[in-house]
């Protein structure tokens, strides 16, 4: 019965059906036989014909309030589509690591807030294989991750490329035996150490020390045991934790060796009494991508977000 409501409120505003039709670009005839249909169909007039200038039953008047009502909900809601096709609000959700969420997504989001401050930004903090279920139910916009996910699934976009680095706290009597395959956190932060001049360190000469990884089913320490197992040895482990960063600030304070991204060593602070090494390159190469659900309505806040990790 609101179909047809603009016709009924140009009759309304302009107390007249000729004026209203001559508005409205229709004959007064047609407009006539629209607003009828539109009476039978509530069963009731809407306008009192038998004034001039035309005026409203009280069944109009209410028909009158509740299109207006429908009309300015109609309003709100052009606004904003309005605002999202201009990115003025909208919704993205995150989810990484305590790595990626301390580290890679917080300058991209503040980018992001600076351009278009109406966009609402949620960040989830959890596992892999937790954000993973979480993307495809749809409750995640993206992830960020270092592993590799299943490309049926999933969209990858990449973010940049990383490389996992070997930590030793420096107390270890062995590091005095290695000091040409040492680099330094400058070398490692301006991606000098990948340099092919650069000595891949001998990983058996770690053998007889404790080891601070990271549990089974994460990358860093699938690709640190196959690292220790190509080079002839399993490694001592002290500690299986979740975390990267964990595993990195207890093997700084002198507790064992660690296999840590040069993402976390270029973002987080520098730590005294640590020695860094280079790993062979192309066991220690992984991609960091941020994941979306495949084949997944792309937002406009997904879109304009995307163009800040490209």
């Amino acid at each position: 019965m609101f179909s047809g409501k603009e016709y009924v409120y140009e009759v309304y505003k302009e107390k007249s059906f000729s004026k209203a039709a001559s508005n409205l670009f229709i004959s007064q005839p047609s407009l006539s036989s629209t607003i009828k249909r539109i009476e039978n169909k509530i069963g009731m007039p809407i306008f009192d014909r038998s004034t001039t200038p035309v005026g409203l039953t009280e069944c109009g008047l209410k028909y009158i309030q509740a299109a207006e009502s429908i009309m300015a909900i109609e309003q709100d809601f052009h606004n904003y589509l309005d605002d999202a096709r201009n990115l003025q609000t909208g919704t993205l959700t995150i989810g990484g690591s305590n790595l990626f969420t301390s580290y890679v997504i917080p300058p991209l989001i503040s980018s992001l807030h600076q351009k278009y401050p109406g966009i609402n930004v949620t960040i989830i903090e959890d596992n892999t294989s937790n954000l993973e279920s979480q993307l495809l139910l749809g409750s995640l916009d993206f992830i960020v991750d270092n592993s590799t996910l299943c490309e049926s699934k999933f969209d990858s976009f990449l973010y940049r490329e990383e490389h996992l680095m070997i930590a030793v706290p420096q107390k270890y009597e062995i590091n005095k035996d290695l000091l040409e395959y040492q680099v330094t956190l400058e070398q490692i932060r301006t991606n000098a150490c990948q340099d092919p001049n650069v000595p891949v360190v001998p990983l058996m000469a770690f053998k007889d020390y404790p080891f601070i990884m990271l549990k089974p089913n994460n990358d860093t320490m699938q690709r640190g045991a196959h690292l220790c197992k190509a080079n002839g040895f399993k490694p001592d482990i002290l500690f299986e934790l979740d975390q990267q960063s964990t595993a990195y600030h207890i093997a700084c304070s002198g507790m064992g060796i660690c296999f840590v991204s040069d993402t976390l060593l270029c973002k987080s602070p520098a730590l005294k009494d640590m020695v860094y090494y280079k790993l062979d390159e192309e066991k220690s190469k992984r991609n960091i991508c941020f994941f979306c659900k495949k084949n997944r309505y792309i937002t406009f806040a997904m879109s304009e977000f995307l163009k800040l990790i490209s």
